[in-house]
């Protein structure tokens, strides 16, 4: 009987100490949730501010509950009515229809001629919907044209290694070696040290893509990091935000000064904390053509040890010319903007813009081999064999970097000098011109290079220090009006928000049509003072975006609709 007590007694202290030990332990988890939360809440206040993080937390109010109540049966259906009718708009403007057009939705059941194939091809070309006229130079960047003779040397190209694959290359060994060649230029180019490494790419997004793989891998492995963040402007191109949804890593987006257009650095280094692993910054950038201080940011990245990505992919075949051409022309200093910047580890080139290659070709660069290493996926398990591939593909079109290849030849140094000297001599010309002789509009920033954007002179950013009158900046023009009335006169140029404004991206085509440009610009801006219509592209598109908090949500259907028309046949 003893015995059974002192044992119930027992079992009775083992179940109170089990108790207070899991008690304990979840104290201890609570807590470590709790601190870990406050940790990332703080890095999130001290990244964003406290003004921003109300702003972006009552945003985030407003879209919640304006998506709730679009969900009753009236409102819903109200709204489905618009988007089906935008959905209509898109699919007219882009889709033939009538019954003269032909569809190919079934292979023929023989196959056809040479001769049937260009004449249909020369049917689609016909009969599609309205479209710019990129010849003319009327299209804001888009067609990056070297002219005929070059396109007759990419073309040779194409037409050798049409068949090519890199993914081959003892197989292909032509091919791999002008690869290795153009990775190589590249690099001399933007002055890499030794040991620098690059691949090449299907364009800047797949190279941005690539480079925040290879800092998230690479912060992953030596800094122990596995919940990353990067820091970018605001201007930036979205395929960072596209890296990193693919890549599971976390972005700050830090402001740009309304007047410089340069990154807001106080806000850089606040953004920076302990799972950084990486900061952008833009030569140019594709907004407003303005260009970072990257000095500064190489000296951010170099303190906290993290990388510095340089995106000039729009910069390309421009940024590495710059510098001598001004000096030839007087136009003054340039910055560095390149490796020879202490803390810059990597730079996206794309040779399809002003390198004048064929579509589809850019080069990723890294500071050295090994970071290049953390870009590449190899799985050495697989029952098909060792598999490894440099980026995102894995069979390539080796026509494309033959083609490439023979672009950077045929042009030579000199060629992209002077190419250099004729687009940014072009694009200072209508920046010059505007502020002249458009008041209402204003030039963002001091562009450097090749694109010039504009805004409304009476947008909020400018009043400090504006020259206008009271009445000029109370009235000013929808600078998304003049977009829409310029497309009526045949150009194709680029809306942009925050500010709202459009922009143009010099080609070798825009260098003879300047006073065309202007003459149409000062109609469409007088045009759009006197009869606005707000029924164009931009300024519904744009315009709805910024119309409430739920704008946003619909404009991302839109796009959606037009990206399910891109496939529609």
């Amino acid at each position: 009987m003893t015995s059974n007590i002192s044992s119930t007694s027992m079992l009775a202290r083992l179940n109170r100490r089990s108790s207070r030990a899991f008690e304990t332990l979840k104290n201890v988890l609570l807590l470590y949730l709790i601190l870990t939360r406050t940790l990332k809440a703080i890095r999130h206040l001290r990244a964003r501010g406290f003004a921003r993080t109300i702003v972006d937390l009552y945003t985030w109010v407003s879209q919640e509950t304006l998506l709730l109540a679009l969900r009753l049966p009236r409102l819903r259906a109200g709204v489905q009515r618009e988007l089906a009718k935008a959905r209509l708009d898109i699919e007219a403007g882009m889709v033939p229809s009538g019954p003269s057009v032909t569809r190919h939705l079934a292979l023929p059941s023989f196959g056809q001629s040479a001769e049937w194939i260009v004449a249909e091809m020369d049917k689609m070309d016909s009969e599609a919907p309205a479209h710019a006229d990129w010849h003319g130079g009327r299209v804001s960047g888009a067609v990056y044209h070297g002219g005929d003779d070059m396109t007759a040397v990419i073309l040779a190209a194409i037409t050798r290694y049409a068949l090519s694959n890199p993914l081959h290359p003892d197989v292909f060994p032509a091919v791999r070696k002008m690869e290795a060649e153009i990775v190589a230029m590249c690099l001399r180019m933007y002055h890499a040290p030794d040991g620098a490494a690059g691949t090449t790419t299907s364009g800047g997004t797949e190279s941005i893509v690539m480079a925040v793989k290879a800092y998230r891998d690479w912060a992953r492995a030596e800094k122990g990091i596995t919940e990353p963040e990067m820091v970018v402007p605001e201007t930036a191109h979205a395929a960072f935000d596209k890296g990193a949804a693919y890549m599971g890593v976390k972005v700050h987006t830090v402001p740009v000064d309304p007047i410089t257009r340069q990154v807001d650095l106080k806000g850089v280094r606040r953004a920076i904390n302990a799972n950084t692993i990486l900061l952008v910054g833009s030569a140019i950038n594709f907004p407003d053509g303005n260009a970072d201080d990257i000095v500064a940011l190489g000296k951010l990245a170099k303190n906290a040890g993290i990388g510095l990505h340089v995106d000039s992919c729009l910069g390309s075949f421009i940024v590495p010319f710059l510098a001598e051409v001004s000096a030839e022309e007087g136009w003054g200093a340039v910055p560095i903007w390149d490796f020879r910047v202490e803390g810059v580890t990597s730079i996206s080139c794309d040779t399809h813009k002003y390198g004048f290659a064929p579509k589809g070709n850019s080069v990723v660069m890294y500071r050295s081999a090994n970071l290049r290493r953390y870009q590449y996926y190899v799985n050495a398990g697989w029952v098909g064999g060792v598999y490894a591939s440099p980026s995102l593909a894995g069979s390539r079109p080796g026509a494309l970097i033959a083609g490439t290849w023979a672009a950077m030849h045929y042009m030579g140094s000199s060629g992209y000098r002077d190419s250099c000297r004729a687009i940014v001599s072009t694009a200072r010309a209508i920046a010059a011109r505007i502020r002249a002789e458009i008041p209402v509009l204003r030039v963002l920033g001091d562009p450097p290079a090749s694109v010039v954007a504009f805004a409304s002179a009476a947008d909020p950013i400018f009043r400090k220090g504006s020259k206008l009158s009271a009445s000029e900046s109370s009235k000013g023009v929808d600078v998304l009006e003049v977009g829409d009335k310029m497309a009526k006169r045949g150009w194709h140029l680029n809306a942009l928000k925050g500010p709202a404004a459009v922009h143009i991206a010099v080609t070798r085509l825009t260098v003879p049509v300047v006073d065309q440009f202007i003459a149409d610009l000062k109609d469409a801006v007088r045009e759009a003072e006197l009869a606005p219509s707000g029924k164009g592209n931009m300024a519904r598109l744009y315009g709805l975006g910024t119309s409430s908090a739920v704008g946003p949500a619909m404009v991302g259907h839109i796009a959606e609709a037009f990206l399910d028309t891109l496939y529609k046949a």
